[in-house]
């Protein structure tokens, strides 16, 4: 096989035409790194070699692309990228690349997210549940939550907001599941209700 032309078809791609018909899309800097040029014989390891380079290339670009978009977490990006038609090899040598070079950071990604649910709201389980849908490693976990303020302000002012009489039984039995539901665990909400009956109490002496 033989190189018959080389057509640049963006500022970073380049299509190489050989005199079996082929169109081999590739990058300048591959093209660049292998010295290629018009006229230039392909052996089959040449080849090999190009198109694993190229795949990787793409895989990357690809990769950056969606995370300018927004954050992701390894595997989030590894299933997107396959999704889109990457190889399962390729897309994996990217999130390596990714990572080694810093855009890639489960850690930091598991603490923005920790602190993202934690402002909307939501308790340690559901956080953590949110964690694991978005593919991150398990033992990121604790390290993530461990940065999150104490929830007792936030229960608090749930709790302040939905009951103006803490002895209203239907009411205390909403709030709870309500609390329940955004992740936080039971020992959280009675010490809460507790702190607003005693709350209440006081208010009521001081009458």
């Amino acid at each position: 096989m033989i190189i018959r032309a080389i057509r640049q078809t963006g500022s970073e791609h380049i299509t190489l035409l050989t005199d079996d018909g082929q169109e081999i899309a590739t990058t300048l800097g591959i093209v660049t790194e292998l010295r290629l040029f018009a006229g230039k014989p392909l052996e089959e390891a040449q080849l090999r070699l190009l198109q694993e380079k190229s795949a990787a290339a793409f895989a990357r670009e690809k990769a950056l692309n969606l995370l300018s978009l927004r954050p992701h977490s390894q595997k989030e990006l590894r299933d997107k990228l396959i999704r889109k038609g990457t190889e399962p090899a390729s897309a994996e040598a990217a999130i390596g690349w990714l990572t080694e070079h810093g855009y890639l950071d489960d850690a930091a990604y598991a603490s923005a997210v920790a602190r993202h649910y934690a402002k909307k709201g939501y308790g340690a389980r559901r956080i953590t549940a949110e964690l694991q849908r978005r593919g991150i490693a398990r033992e990121l976990w604790d390290e993530a939550l461990q940065e999150l303020p104490e929830p007792d302000a936030e229960i608090d002012r749930f709790l302040r907001s939905r009951l103006r009489n803490p002895d209203d039984a239907n009411k205390v039995r909403k709030a709870t599941a309500a609390l329940s539901s955004r992740g936080y665990s039971w020992d959280e909400i009675r010490s809460a209700l507790n702190r607003l009956a005693a709350a209440a109490e006081d208010d009521a002496d001081g009458v």
